[in-house]
């Protein structure tokens, strides 16, 4: 087993395990730091998609700025709500048992049948790009052309992503603020 294969399914033995943890956890803070565990994972296996833009926006946006926004706003929030929301389902599923069987039997079948399809017929989009060389390699470095593209093209929309951001913080502040009756 290659470095490259052992990472690959370390990565993806985090994002799964956290990510079924948090769904069955009854702590919220521990949840937004699995949450924090997953997105990160799944940044990990864009890198082996060969998708560095997205595993980059994946940590600025989701992990550095909506987690910790999520991290903040619980903090700010009122206890009373959460234990409210945490003790509404007691169950590890939520669904009955018979409904959870078919939603997992439905996407069980719809993963073979993409494998199958797949690995019998390449898709069209993909013979094409083979055909005009346009195939993006894991030799590849891209994160030079990244960085230029983060501080010429999209440094406005992650501004304004942040300002959004910031309000939200605010919001949030304003409404976990509590209020004198006299």
């Amino acid at each position: 087993m290659t470095m490259e294969s052992l990472l690959f399914y370390a990565f993806a033995g985090m994002a799964i395990v956290s990510a079924l943890l948090l769904v069955n956890i009854r702590n919220t803070a521990r949840a937004l730091f699995l949450l924090f565990i997953v997105l990160f994972a799944m940044a990990g296996l864009y890198l082996f998609a060969l998708a560095d833009f997205i595993a980059i926006t994946q940590i600025l946006v989701y992990v550095g700025g909506v987690l910790i926004l999520l991290i903040f706003a619980f903090m700010l929030s009122n206890k009373e709500l959460l234990d409210d929301l945490q003790s509404t389902s007691k169950r590890f599923i939520s669904l009955p048992n018979w409904q959870a069987l078919v939603l997992a039997f439905v996407f069980l079948s719809i993963m073979i049948y993409s494998y199958i399809s797949w690995s019998e017929h390449i898709p069209q989009w993909i013979q094409q790009a083979e055909a005009k060389g346009k195939m993006i390699l894991s030799t590849d470095n891209n994160i030079k052309a990244l960085g230029f593209k983060f501080m010429t093209q999209y440094v406005l929309p992650f501004e304004i992503i942040s300002v959004f951001l910031m309000m939200a913080l605010i919001g949030a502040a304003h409404l976990s603020r509590k209020e004198d009756n006299k």
